[in-house]
């Protein structure tokens, strides 16, 4: 009884603490949505906003009660939600950090099953929300959150709500004076504002560095069978990728850098990618070989390099988490011959257009040899016109 008014006292705590936040996240509508009988797990990285989310619901959501599953010693979580249910007419548990409660996913399944009552769970270890979501089948419905989207923080930052563009859009000039008017927040969201803390933490690169720190020596352990040795090996994976040029960072440059099998190589790279710390994009054309090109999620790689000495780097980096974040299709270019091509191919129903990413001397030259009927240089320049489109304007998709 004592632990249980500790969960009450918490979750008042909760709730008016999410009043501090009147602004929503574009995803909270999907979330916050508990029509239907399955529960919601939401899945993304450390630093992306989970747990404000939470919060929000329980300030608004009437007969909700959050819960913190690591600021309480442990507890049955069936037993608890029975006894939240039955007595006090909680009709919504939300569970943030639900990894720290022992066999929660049978406890899940055993809620869904017998109780008449909704959750929506959280977890930074998102490695293991992925291993969970097979195992309980038709119960849960996983929703992904990524950090800011360039859009989000202009909204934040500013409070400026735009509208969003499609690629088409971009291609065509269809942006407006406001959509270019925030560019100058490009280099401020690239070194650290795409991660929501960034707008009350002032030191980003130190809360990053102990995210990656727990997320190689402690989710990725928690939830694959790799040893502490194995662990020193994802982080000089990491490391090595870090400091590197984009060009040419696959499975196979890794093993030869690390001394070990393509294979093992492999699957520390997509381990990497699942925790949201790696981005792999496949190749597009024939009689290449189909091996990822492996790209960091912003900003890790500059806890490895200075901005202007990677700046090529992280505007690719920028691209493919702005294409994965809305799910679009795309492909990076390659011959089987090594022949210079354009960057990446967005490929759709009706349009495919050909990208290259670059600085203020990208031209008509970018896409020499190479047949395409619609082209586009996207520029980190003031100085666009023509086939060469801002940069930045990826982040309004």
């Amino acid at each position: 009884m004592e632990q249980l008014q500790h969960v009450f006292e918490l979750a008042d705590i909760a709730r008016k603490d999410g009043a501090r936040y009147p602004i929503k996240r574009e995803i909270f509508p999907h979330v916050s949505d508990v029509k239907g009988r399955h529960f919601t797990g939401i899945v993304g990285p450390r630093g992306a906003g989970k747990t404000i989310i939470l919060k929000q619901i329980s300030h608004e959501t009437a007969n909700s009660l959050y819960l913190s599953a690591d600021s309480i010693e442990e507890i049955d979580l069936f037993e608890t939600a029975k006894l939240l249910s039955e007595k006090y007419k909680v009709e919504l548990l939300l569970v943030d950090e639900i990894h720290f409660l022992r066999n929660y996913q049978a406890s899940l399944k055993k809620i869904y099953d017998f109780l008449n009552i909704k959750i929506i769970f959280t977890s930074s270890v998102s490695l293991s929300l992925y291993e969970s979501v097979h195992d309980l089948s038709r119960r849960v419905n996983l929703v992904t959150i990524y950090p800011f989207s360039f859009k989000e923080y202009v909204y934040f930052s500013k409070k400026q709500k735009l509208e969003s563009l499609s690629v088409e859009q971009i291609y065509n000039d269809g942006w407006s004076s406001e959509h270019l008017k925030y560019g100058y927040l490009f280099e401020e969201y690239v070194k650290g504002g795409i991660l929501p803390y960034s707008l009350e933490e002032p030191d980003i690169l130190a809360l990053l560095r102990n995210n990656l720190e727990k997320i190689i020596y402690k989710d990725i352990p928690s939830v694959s069978k790799i040893t502490m040795e194995e662990s020193h090996l994802i982080g000089k994976t990491v490391k090595f990728i870090g400091r590197s040029p984009v060009d040419g960072i696959n499975c196979s440059s890794v093993a030869g850098n690390l001394g070990i099998t393509k294979y093992k190589a492999e699957s520390y790279l997509k381990l990497l990618e699942k925790a949201f710390v790696l981005n792999m994009i496949f190749p597009e054309g024939t009689n290449v070989l189909k091996e990822p090109k492996v790209l960091m999620c912003l900003p890790y790689r500059l806890l490895y390099s200075e901005y202007e000495n990677c700046l090529g780097a992280i505007r690719e980096d920028f691209f493919v988490e702005s294409m994965k974040m809305r799910k679009l299709e795309f492909s990076y270019l390659k011959t089987n011959r090594g022949a210079k091509t354009p960057d990446f191919i967005v490929t759709g129903k009706d349009r495919r257009i050909v990208i290259e990413i670059g600085g203020k001397n990208k031209g008509h030259e970018q896409f020499k040899n190479f047949s395409c009927e619609q082209r586009m240089i996207l520029v980190h320049s003031d100085s666009f016109s023509g086939i060469r489109k801002p940069l930045f304007l990826i982040g309004y998709v």
